[in-house]
């Protein structure tokens, strides 16, 4: 039941299915999320997505991979790929759209192999949740980083929703969000958006240095984590 956005995934490349996914949110309507965006080439990326590719280096690790599209580039480039997710069917979809070595996991439980690049695209590292679950998933990442590795993810500040009216309590990035996909729909759950600046906080108090690599004009980032010597 709550495996929906892999549903949605697996069906729209399996049965080319028309149906759409909504999220729904605290803060506006529902939102319809474009599908077909998960599939896209790599001429379609934006610039962040492109230059985070660029970026790999070593064996990487590819982190809420969904649908495979950053993973199938980065091992047409030839680099040594794992893709993780914690979805069984994004995991089947992404076989049969033929990545080479693929995990079902939840990151937080993950222990394997050291990697030199963790890898987290379309605002990823939301998975984490709120700010504290974020420290707590840097500390976790940097025992799967080989030494010299890197840490490699986009977010935004995403202020601009509540038009200069900032919630009195609470964290403004930290998000509830619901899948609806063919009447059904998931538990409500929390994703987070960060702005840069609490984001330095929070990359020092966990012992990481954070190198913004590129901004574009609608607040999103990309940045590289490095662990401090």
């Amino acid at each position: 039941m709550n495996d929906i956005l892999g549903r949605a995934l697996f069906d729209h490349y399996h049965t080319l299915s028309k149906s759409k996914l909504w999220i729904n949110n605290k803060y506006g309507p529902p939102e319809e999320m474009p599908i077909a965006a998960y599939f896209r080439e790599e001429n379609d990326m934006p610039d962040i997505e492109y230059m985070a590719m660029e970026q790999c280096r070593g064996k990487v690790l590819d982190i809420g991979a969904g649908a495979g599209s950053h993973v199938l580039h980065l091992q047409e480039q030839g680099l040594d790929i794992t893709a993780l997710d914690i979805s069984p069917l994004c995991v089947q979809l992404m076989k049969d759209r033929g990545v080479k070595k693929t995990v079902e996991a939840d990151i937080f439980n993950y222990n394997a192999e050291k990697s030199d690049t963790l890898l987290f695209m379309m605002n990823g590292i939301g998975l984490a949740g709120t700010l504290q679950q974020l420290k707590q998933l840097l500390t976790h990442l940097k025992t799967l980083l080989a030494k010299g590795g890197q840490i490699l993810f986009d977010s935004s500040d995403i202020a601009y929703l509540y038009e200069g009216k900032l919630p009195a309590q609470g964290y403004y990035g930290e998000i509830q969000y619901q899948y609806n996909y063919k009447k059904l729909k998931t538990e409500w759950f929390n994703w987070l958006y960060i702005d840069e600046h609490t984001l330095q906080q929070i990359a020092v108090e966990t012992g990481f240095t954070m190198e913004v690599l590129l901004e574009d004009e609608f607040g999103q980032y990309l940045v590289r984590l490095t662990a401090a010597n």
